[in-house]
């Protein structure tokens, strides 16, 4: 079978994420059938982090471990990547160990290449272009809260970064409303917002780039912030 990265949710149609929130709500209220809550027996996943996390790296942590995997903490410099080893040779590498590869990079061109070379899974947990997971935990919560998703609207306020531009796909695939008020100069990612064109053509979602925030979260159903660097 032809191995499947998770580099932005460009890449999922909105059944397959819808599959993510329906295995979601299986696991967390205890639904999912014994073979389902071990699908991860007699596997390593490699945790592979150039940047500092906490709430990312537990998470993914503790899921490998209550499926039954074996989660393997890598820092990037702890690595030969430390010494200069090329990302596509850490890649070939680590694909003859470990079954997957779970990476959190400064740069998305290094996601990409990782994935290029591996021949296992490469799930993206954060590069400055996008966080695809963390956008799967929000469109999840806003399930959990309001029962359904389409026609939701979401403002979100604060530069146009990573997870703006996640939130631009996951919006826009799932069929949400999008306001964002972001200072000038700090807009999302013009592929991004190709992206949200695109799928909202499909989707019926709208989608809105503000100045003023108290516009952006007129009759919103949630308002979402992120770390603000402008």
């Amino acid at each position: 079978m032809k191995k499947r990265d998770l580099l932005t949710l460009q890449d999922y149609t909105p059944d397959e994420i819808n599959g993510f929130l329906a295995a979601a709500d299986r696991f967390k209220r205890g639904n999912a059938d014994p073979d389902e809550m071990n699908i991860l027996s007699g596997k390593s996943i490699v945790l592979l982090f150039q940047k500092p996390s906490t709430r990312t790296r537990v998470s993914f942590e503790v899921a490998i471990d209550q499926l039954g995997g074996h989660p393997i903490i890598l820092g990037w410099r702890e690595s030969q990547l430390g010494r200069g080893e090329t990302i596509a040779d850490t890649a070939r590498v680590l694909s003859r160990y470990v079954d997957a590869i779970v990476a959190r990079v400064y740069r998305h061109s290094d996601l990409v290449e990782m994935a290029r070379y591996a021949d296992i899974p490469v799930i993206n947990a954060l590069s400055d272009m996008y966080h695809p997971c963390q956008i799967v935990a929000d469109l999840y919560t806003m399930l959990e809260k309001f029962g359904y998703l389409r026609g939701l609207k979401v403002a979100y306020i604060g530069d146009g970064n990573n997870v703006c531009n996640s939130l631009l796909i996951g919006c826009s695939k799932m069929g949400l409303d999008l306001s964002i008020a972001c200072p000038e100069g700090y807009e999302p990612s013009a592929e991004a917002l190709r992206f949200a064109e695109k799928n909202s053509t499909h989707s019926g979602s709208k989608i809105e780039i503000l100045r003023d925030p108290f516009r952006a979260v007129e009759n919103a159903n949630v308002i979402y912030t992120d770390t603000f660097v402008s």
